[in-house]
């Protein structure tokens, strides 16, 4: 069985190392940058994901170059805590949650796909612009090549559209669907190298109705001045007037066109107008995400990750999904010999999860904690309690969790999603 991947981000990587992991090797990523270089900004990766890169061999790897995250606290914009919990292996996972730059990340998964599926695996230049199915239950595929100035055909069993947001394998399944739909907020987000704050494993998610500011290191402390890399997001409502062409998420920016907006965010033990002001880079993208679709499937062609159900950055399920869409894609493709069985399966599996985070994302997932704090108490309080009676907080944090299956009894006690091997070599 051939399989084509549109996009060599973690999605279609985890996708490629899932399926060689069970004997399929005749795999390709097509990628449309001529060069996979180390772009973007931090990654939240939970635990029920963490646990499937594991299985794949990749876990020492991705702990050298990154931190295990310990406690995720909600803070008012005056900095007072709302809400703390553990995170990974202190809240009983067997695994950790990982704070990471994307571009490390990548670079291990796509190192690793070289290493194991060969130097050919990915090929870059190579844009998947649209697809024609065959009477015989293929795919002819056609492929772009903007640095070459060429396009090619090639063929396969099946296509897997792991092309992100802007997905053109998407695209050519709902050509009526048009852009990514905009909910009004903008986002700058960048890294700074700057000292640890609290214990050094922390992520922050501090504000109020209006303003949100997302901040984790992603890196041990690194030279003489022991300082980290930190991720930081901050977002509150666009202007009016303001638009934006599209959804670039490399659309740089010079950190003083915003700072004043969160120049008061600066408390004792964390000032974020500081981080930003330091910034190593900043970007600046509209928060959109997509409709949910009734379907991702169309015979041999699905789509995966971003390109199936992109959501707004609330819960850190962006990446988290798209690993484990991977590998639950890579067991039903072992699993069945019809590739149009093996994504039907597939989609059974996982639309209906996602459709229900996607959801649970527009309403802000367990960040609603900070809107309803502003709302009861907007100047403040003296303790949480008196904003927040019995296990509310608790239960927001805990439902989520379920909501998803990546609480920590369902992590830790679920079947491997692990493909069987294929015997005999790929089939």
């Amino acid at each position: 069985m051939s399989i084509l991947i549109a996009g060599a981000g973690i999605g279609g990587l985890t996708t490629a190392l899932s399926l060689h992991a069970a004997g399929r090797t005749d795999v390709r990523l097509l990628e449309a940058v001529p060069e996979i270089k180390p772009l973007g900004v931090g990654l939240n990766i939970l635990p029920n994901a963490v646990r499937e890169l594991a299985e794949l061999g990749l876990l020492d790897e991705l702990l050298a170059v990154s931190v295990p995250t310990g406690t995720l606290g909600y803070h008012n914009r005056f900095g007072q805590l709302i809400w703390r919990e553990e995170r990974g292996l202190a809240a009983g996972y067997r695994w950790p949650q990982l704070s990471i730059h994307r571009g490390r990340l990548q670079s291990v998964l796509a190192e690793a796909v070289r290493r194991r599926l060969g130097p050919d695996a990915i090929v870059t230049d190579a844009r998947v612009e649209g697809f024609e199915p065959r009477p015989d239950g293929r795919v002819d595929v056609l492929v772009n090549h903007p640095a070459a100035g060429r396009a090619s055909r090639t063929t396969a069993d099946a296509l897997i559209g792991a092309d992100g947001i802007h997905s053109r394998v998407r695209a050519r399944l709902h050509p009526e669907e048009g852009p990514p739909p905009w909910n009004g907020l903008v986002v700058w987000r960048g890294t700074t190298t700057a000292p640890p704050f609290l214990d050094g494993r922390s992520m922050v998610i501090a504000g109020d109705d209006r303003r949100r500011a997302v901040i984790y290191p992603m890196s041990a402390p690194e030279g003489p001045s022991g300082e980290v890399l930190v991720n930081w997001a901050v977002a509150r409502a666009a202007d009016p007037g303001a638009v934006f062409a599209d959804a670039d998420w490399n659309r740089a920016v010079a950190p003083e066109t915003f700072l004043h907006h969160f120049a008061d965010l600066a408390f004792d033990w964390l000032d974020v107008p500081a981080l930003i002001r330091t910034a190593r880079e900043a970007y600046v993208y509209p928060m959109v995400d997509r409709d949910p679709l009734e379907r991702w499937t169309h015979g041999a062609v699905t789509l995966l990750g971003d390109a199936a159900h992109a959501m707004y950055p609330m819960g850190s399920n962006g990446a988290t999904q798209a690993i484990v869409d991977a590998r639950v894609l890579a067991r039903e493709l072992v699993r069945h010999d019809s590739p149009a069985d093996a994504l039907a399966a597939y989609e059974a599996d996982r639309l209906p999860v996602l459709t229900r985070i996607q959801a649970s994302a527009r309403r802000r997932g367990p960040e609603v904690v900070i809107d309803l704090a502003h709302e009861r108490a907007p100047e403040g309080f003296d303790d949480p309690a008196e904003v927040f009676p019995g296990d509310e907080l608790q239960s927001i944090s805990r439902d989520f969790a379920r909501l998803g299956g990546f609480d920590p009894e369902t992590v830790n006690t679920r079947p491997s999603l692990a493909a069987p091997t294929v015997t005999g070599g790929a089939r």
